[in-house]
């Protein structure tokens, strides 16, 4: 494919490696999405669930939530919306700030997360972890690191 800029076409050991991350991604999050069927939870759900159970007193500010969750505000509070009709967090405003609210995890909440952590833990082992050698794993783990930071980076750029 000929274009008039000098574009750095990916080569076919390139290609392979982007495309099959591109596989694995979408068919690990499909399968992990599959695994939090039964207990009523999507991978947002867990998200969220695991992020306010692990902050200072089971609560977030939902703009850092939302930044946290990589969802737009507007998404965020649709899914937390959702979320407190099952109970599992609620809305506290935030006493320092009127126009500000928390996202808290609700007792129901923190006891669906204690009860699906282990199911979800197994799936991530089953499905990831037990698949790569324990040297390829921190290999792996070293290879990205660099990806996410740069990413990191780039969030709210266009």
């Amino acid at each position: 494919m000929e274009t008039e800029t000098a574009t750095p076409w990916l080569t076919d050991a390139e290609q392979c490696a982007w495309r099959t991350h591109l596989e694995v991604n979408r068919l690990l999050t499909y399968q992990l999405e599959r695994d939090l069927q039964p207990f009523g939870l999507t991978m947002n759900d867990y998200e969220i669930l695991v992020n306010l159970s692990e902050s200072e007193s089971h609560r977030m500010r939902m703009s850092d939530l939302a930044s946290a969750t990589l969802q737009s505000k507007s998404r965020l509070s649709h899914q937390i919306t959702r979320m407190e009709n099952a109970d599992l967090v609620r809305r506290e405003n935030c006493e320092s700030d009127r126009r500000g609210l928390y996202a808290v995890l609700t007792d129901h909440g923190m006891d669906t997360m204690k009860k699906v952590a282990p199911h979800h833990v197994a799936s991530v082992r089953r499905h990831f972890i037990d698949l790569i050698p324990p040297e390829e794993l921190e290999a792996l783990h070293k290879s990205l690191m660099p990806i996410a930071g740069h990413l990191r980076g780039q969030r709210g750029r266009p």
